[in-house]
């Protein structure tokens, strides 16, 4: 589905028929990604402006993270909602969920005067949902946010209360560890870690997990983050070396894992890259659909971003439907043999990964 490619025609759409409105382009991209619900909502108290987006309810009520951060734009923080939202459809659905993907997208203000009354005024528009969107931890937001929103509504996981800690970081990076053993198997049939050189592109929360697992494994390791702290934790813990940031996609390794923001491969990066193996924590690592073509015929192999990082949803859902931990923890092991089996059709079919991995996640919600 070529989703990046629609939104970027109405882009252009707008650009030409500038009468059209800002609710003209959100009614565009909400038809060109198949949406079902999109909310809004200010509070005037608080400064609160909120945005949940519900992309598909077919296989269970939408889950997926809440995510505080400051935008340039109204329309940034929309298209971020909607875009994640639809991943997070594809994210439950090839990891056999029963739910469907939503997000909220939280427009940082320059200042949260009161932080609590804050997520009760976001606890509240969650409610008013009705269960239609389950929220969660994300960038920005932490298990204290959780505990807060619980105070106002059922819907919502990552809590403190859930008894296994609130954040699925740990889980997204074994999750993303395990895709990268897959890529290692097939591509070079080699099943360790030993002496593998990746390089890490942002080393926060997944990132930091991510490092620790590898390292533990005996892999080596070159990571660059914005933060001086967490590039010295990294040093000091794995021995890592460190790039700049600019400087990561030229970092000649086994695997680049971009473990940071979204939209960082492009037609610039992609030819920087030296390295045969893509696999990170980041959601909507292609900056366009199409780019994930420009890696299969350079030989890269990608490993499809909403297969690789699905442990945290995995692990977060388990808990808010209390279902065995155990069975959850497997399940994020399994991510493995989903790799496995997508790398496996992408050679039989001659097609991109991430093609393929999408027509998997669409079999199943149709």
């Amino acid at each position: 589905m070529q989703v990046l490619d629609g939104i970027q025609k109405g882009n252009k759409m707008n650009h030409k028929n500038h009468h059209h409105t800002g609710l003209d382009k959100l009614f565009r991209y909400a038809e060109v990604l198949r949406f079902g619900d999109f909310h809004v909502k200010f509070d005037h108290k608080t400064g609160l402006r909120a945005i949940i987006a519900v992309h598909n309810l077919k296989l269970g009520p939408a889950i997926g993270g809440c995510r505080l951060i400051h935008y340039h734009s109204t329309d940034k923080a929309v298209e971020d909602a909607l875009r994640l939202a639809y991943m997070m459809s594809f994210k439950s659905a090839i990891s056999n969920l029963p739910h469907g993907g939503g997000k909220a997208v939280l427009m940082k203000p320059k200042e949260i005067k009161d932080r609590r009354a804050y997520f009760e005024a976001f606890g509240d528009f969650v409610n008013e949902l009705g269960g239609r969107y389950i929220t969660a931890m994300d960038s920005g937001t932490s298990e204290k946010d959780m505990d807060i929103i619980a105070t106002r509504t059922p819907f919502v996981t990552c809590t403190s209360a859930s008894g296994a800690g609130g954040d699925p970081s740990p889980q997204t990076a074994l999750g993303v560890r395990r895709g990268i053993e897959a890529c290692l198997q097939f591509k070079f049939n080699k099943n360790d870690l030993k002496d593998v050189h990746v390089a890490i592109q942002g080393v926060g929360h997944v990132g930091y997990y991510l490092a620790q697992e590898l390292a533990a494994r005996g892999a080596r390791l070159t990571v660059c983050d914005v933060n001086e702290m967490n590039l010295q934790r990294c040093v000091k813990e794995f021995g890592a070396a460190v790039c700049p940031p600019e400087n990561i996609y030229d970092v000649a390794a086994d695997v680049f894992a971009p473990c940071a923001l979204g939209a960082v491969l492009n037609l610039q990066t992609i030819k920087r890259l030296r390295v045969p193996i893509v696999a990170g924590s980041a959601n909507n690592q292609l900056a366009h659909h199409h780019h994930g073509a420009l890696m299969h015929e350079r030989g890269i192999l990608y490993a499809p971003d909403f297969v690789i990082n699905a442990g945290g949803i995995i692990y977060v859902a388990a808990v808010y439907d209390h279902a065995d931990q155990n069975q959850a923890f497997k399940q994020v092991e399994d991510i493995y043999f989903n790799i496995m089996q997508i790398f496996e059709r992408s050679a039989r079919e001659n097609l991109p990964t991430n093609e393929i991995a999408e027509m998997m996640a669409i079999e199943r919600l149709r």
